[in-house]
């Protein structure tokens, strides 16, 4: 395999004289991205980069027509298409899976592998990621190009969901459909919550989550996206007294005792389904494992749809809570 080498703009502002203004720049770093790809074997062609010519109409000519937007995080590129502004996108990253329209446009790799000439390639204006994009130095030369790019901070709430909006709204030039998408999400969030908030009891049923996608499974403890949709739908988590993923263990399981068990569907598919993930051992110790024949103490739903804190965040919480009340 061929290794691909970019020189780095400099980042020192003393050298920013040197350097041609912002559109010209970015035409050469492309410009430079693209003879690198082609002397490594690479197709350039891309539905995501038409030639701008007289000759375009229909829907090719919409998709040359403002700004030319690169999303990375499943729940961003969402918001492009909730907002109908999906012939702004010229490139996603490869959690960029719903709807499924969003599967064919051109990946630019997983969110924390990104590649300055892989992005520049495209051609893009603008570029919405959250703040686990990366590496940092691939984020700045994309900026030194002259490409906008907006990075929205992940806190595992409903403020990330309207940051994410505010945020494509603006790299599209849609603020006001952004606002009226805004409200609308708004209303249904708070009618969900409330719901919760009424239902909620003494009791709390405890939810374990358990990550099992590649390799041993983990289990979700505090300070996860996981974390905050268990208690979002209702529930406590099953794990608490430390942040972050742990190993799945027998004495874990013990200790947390879950009620039920929330995984992603992916993750359900990688052991097996239902029948082969019960017959792990530590899963013997729990009392969701008791009531495993009433079917609804395992809960699994697509990995973006569950933990991509997208629009349909208030759905997920909605059918979540409603199977709280089943337990």
């Amino acid at each position: 395999m061929k290794t691909l080498h970019m020189p780095t703009m400099p980042n020192d502002p003393a050298c920013a004289s040197d350097w041609p203004d912002n559109a010209r720049r970015r035409r050469w770093l492309a410009g430079l991205a693209g003879s690198a790809l082609a002397a490594a074997g690479w197709p350039l062609s891309s539905p995501a980069a038409p030639a701008a010519t007289p000759s375009l109409g229909g829907a090719a000519a919409e998709a040359t027509r403002g700004p030319r937007l690169v999303t990375v995080g499943g729940g961003i590129t969402e918001v492009v298409y909730a907002l109908g502004a999906q012939h702004h996108l010229v490139g996603t990253d490869t959690t960029s899976l719903y709807p499924a329209a969003a599967q064919a446009t051109p990946k630019v790799g997983y969110m924390r592998q990104l590649s300055a000439e892989g992005l520049l390639v495209l051609r893009p204006d603008a570029l919405v990621a959250g703040t686990d994009a990366g590496p940092p130095v691939v984020l700045e030369q994309i900026r030194s190009a002259g490409v906008k790019v907006e990075l929205i901070q992940s806190d595992h709430s409903w403020d990330e969901v309207r940051r994410k909006v505010a945020a494509v709204g603006r790299a599209t030039r849609r603020e006001a459909d952004a606002r009226a998408l805004q409200q609308n999400l708004d209303a249904r969030w708070a009618s969900v919550t409330a719901r919760v908030r009424q239902a909620s009891r003494a009791h709390l049923p405890k939810v374990l989550f358990v990550l099992s996608h590649t390799g041993s499974p983990l289990v979700s403890g505090e300070a996860t996206a996981a974390d905050a949709v268990i208690r979002f739908m209702g529930a406590r988590n099953a794990l608490g007294g430390f942040k972050g993923y742990r190993p799945m263990t027998a004495e874990a399981m013990a200790a947390a005792a879950p009620d039920l068990i929330l995984i992603t569907t992916q993750g359900l598919q990688a052991v097996g389904g239902a029948g082969q993930f019960w017959q792990r051992p530590e899963l013997a110790l729990t009392p969701a494992f008791a009531l495993r024949s009433s079917g609804h103490s395992l809960l699994h739903l697509d990995a973006l749809e569950l933990i991509g804190f997208g629009p349909r965040l208030p759905d997920v919480i909605e059918w979540l809570h409603e199977q709280v009340l089943r337990a």
